[in-house]
Parts: C-alpha cells; structure tokens; sequence
C-alpha cells in the first residue's frame, strides 16, 4: 500500500526512514539535516563506520545503504543519494535506482514499512511533477515484487508538494 502524509519524516513510525543524503553521509541541510539532528549522535557515527570502511568515497548517487535510526522512532536510517536536476542531462534513471535501492535494502533488512522523502527535489532541484512521477512509479512497480513491504509512505514536507504527489498519484 502506498500513503501520502504531510508532515515531517522525521517523526513516523516505521521500520525505515529513508534519507535524502549527501554523498559524504555526514549529514547537509534539508532532510538530511533533520534526520541527522533529530536522530542524534548514533547515526553520524554509523555513517562515519561506512565511510571509514567500504564507503570512503562516499555514497555513488542512486545507492542506497542503511544505519541505525538513533532517536527517531525507526529501527533503520537508508540513506539514498539523489541526483541533482539537469535540464541537459536525463538523471532520471537514477532517481528512479534511489527508490527501488533504498526498497530492497529495506526488504533485505526485514522491513514492513517504510516512509520516503521526495528525493532530489529540495537543494538539488528536480521538478516536483517529475519527481513525483518517477518516485511514485518505481515504488509501486518495487513493491508490487517485494511482497514483504506492506506500507510505503511519501512524507511530503508542504502541502505544494502534497498536492503535486496526490495528483500523480491519482494517475497511477
């Protein structure tokens, strides 16, 4: 099943919280930011463990791994890395591999539930009716073969953004 929630991402409960990173995984502005502040200290030295390890480059874009949920009321923190919009450049694919990544790592982790930002639309641009298109697709095509993902959530920040992602939704 597929919601739509305004809110805040950082306040729901479910087994996974998926974030917007920034390829260091050190936390930035934006959902990474809150998730970051909100889930305290346990989550940067998770992601600095990965950096330290397998990750020292950082995260590639579309990617996804998973951390601890610190203090947000989550077992897991999947960090995915969007792509920044181009109006040259069709970085749709990768926004796309950032849902259906983050999806399976979530099913890897045992996950039923699972709640989303709208990847790649804050600081790096992507046009929200595209977004929500490409967001919304993936999700349903992902889910529809991981029958262990029982609710996938869209936890749209304000009601603009609501209102793009409830009328792609209707077109599904």
């Amino acid at each position: 099943m597929i919601e739509l929630v305004l809110g805040d991402i950082t306040t729901q409960h479910v087994d996974v919280i998926v974030n917007a990173a920034n390829s260091s995984l050190l936390g930035g502005g934006g959902v990474d930011g809150a998730i970051h502040r909100k889930g305290g200290p346990e989550i940067l030295a998770a992601c600095r463990e990965l950096r330290a390890g397998h990750y020292g480059g950082g995260l590639k874009t579309g990617h996804a791994v998973a951390t601890t949920a610190g203090r947000l009321p989550a077992k897991w923190v999947v960090h995915t890395v969007g792509p920044v919009w181009s109006a040259t450049n069709d970085h749709s694919p990768l926004l796309d591999a950032c849902y259906r990544n983050s999806l399976k790592l979530a099913a890897d982790l045992g996950a039923h539930t699972i709640a989303f930002p709208a990847i790649s639309t804050g600081i790096y641009g992507w046009p929200l009716d595209s977004a929500a298109a490409i967001a919304l697709t993936a999700v349903a095509e992902e889910t529809a073969n991981s029958p262990g993902i029982t609710t996938a959530r869209f936890v749209l920040f304000d009601q603009p953004a609501y209102d793009v992602f409830e009328r792609a939704f209707s077109r599904l």
